[in-house]
């Protein structure tokens, strides 16, 4: 086991090397970090090599999620607060994430790292106070476990059919229990955390019962297949977003700083454009004209070929008729033979021989 660590510590270095922050950042850390509660799930767009290979497997930016527990005084059970302290040597007004990471496990994390990260809050909807203490439990209970980077090969295998291998060979995410485990990563320890109370995230709906039954049954999914993106995608988490230039909250949309002396680079120039490049108004007006021409012009061609469809329909009609004229009709009573004069005439009283006299 030494020389195993041994070899994969440079590996994980390397895939935890971060990419450079951003001058401005996407989101407002200080508006996220005031309206964050106990048991909301924060998503990152993280900035490390291992982020970028979970982009490429789940299609989605969201690349880590973390479970928020509030800060020391929140938690309410004091063994709980005793571990939190054991295994976190920050000040008690800090404010904690727990977190599944790249060589490091399951761990107790500031949220104060993630201040220059694109973040985004992802809400239970209608938790109890009650059930949040418990998945805070659960969570807290997870802490020391190892980060299970096979997961992410057998996820990848999972999603991508192109695989040569079968989803289910060798493969970790089919265990019959996954709790048992004493690996994870970040969103399937947070699956299992609101599974514990039977909190939904993405579940299978059945009916149950006879087919005339109304009744419906829900199905946990399996946490190992749960991606950050899922509490994205979630029907029963409720996004909240704080962008960096909010215009709801600092100004209209239309006062957004737009027009400027800055320059975009060569390799920004290919995802983002120049504002000069918009269309103009007089641009957009004549494709609009264009388009009303258009369908004009093919409503009238349209019009045109029903009136010839409909005259041929009449003449087809009128023939019709005619032909139903010139011909009997087979189905009616045959008629009777008209009495014709017969060629020869009634014999006169002449034309009658007698009786010989």
């Amino acid at each position: 086991m030494g020389v195993m660590n041994f070899l994969a510590r440079p590996i994980i270095s390397w895939l935890n090397h971060e990419s450079t922050v951003r001058p401005f950042p996407l989101s407002d850390y200080e508006r996220i970090r005031y309206e964050l509660k106990q048991c909301d799930v924060l998503l990152v767009e993280g900035r490390t090599r291992v982020s970028d290979v979970i982009r490429l497997i789940t299609q989605s930016p969201w690349s880590h999620a973390s479970l928020y527990i509030g800060r020391l005084h929140d938690i309410e059970d004091p063994d709980l607060r005793k571990i939190v302290t054991h295994h976190y040597s920050g000040t008690p007004e800090d404010q904690l994430v727990v977190e599944s990471h790249l060589g490091k496990g399951t761990i107790i994390r500031s949220l104060e790292a993630y201040c220059n990260d694109h973040t985004r809050i992802s809400r239970p909807s209608g938790l109890s106070y009650k059930d949040s203490q418990q998945v805070i439990r659960y969570a807290i209970s997870r802490l020391g476990s190892d980060y299970d980077v096979r997961q992410i090969f057998d996820l990848a295998r999972f999603l991508f059919p192109w695989f040569m291998l079968p989803r289910r060979w060798r493969s970790s995410l089919f265990r019959r229990r996954p709790g048992g485990s004493t690996r994870t990563v970040c969103s399937t320890m947070i699956a299992e955390a609101f599974g514990y109370v039977q909190f939904p995230i993405l579940p299978l709906v059945k009916h149950s019962g006879d087919a005339g039954d109304a009744g419906v049954q829900l199905f946990r999914r399996n946490p190992r297949l749960c991606t950050p993106s899922d509490f994205d995608y979630s029907p029963y988490f409720e996004i909240i977003k704080y962008p960096f230039l909010d215009f709801n909250y600092h100004v209209d949309y239309r006062l957004l700083p737009w027009h400027g002396k800055g320059d975009l680079t060569g390799e920004e120039m290919d995802i983002y454009v120049d504002p000069s490049d918009q269309p103009s108004r007089e641009e957009v007006d004549e494709a609009i004209e264009q388009a009303v021409l258009g369908s004009e012009e093919e409503a009238n061609q349209n019009g045109q070929e029903q009136t010839g469809e409909t005259a041929d329909e009449v003449q087809d009609t009128a023939a019709e008729q005619d032909e139903a004229l010139d011909s009997p009709d087979p189905s009616a009573p045959p008629q009777e033979p008209l009495d014709q004069p017969s060629d020869q005439s009634e014999p006169t009283g002449s034309d009658v021989s007698g009786p010989p006299s």
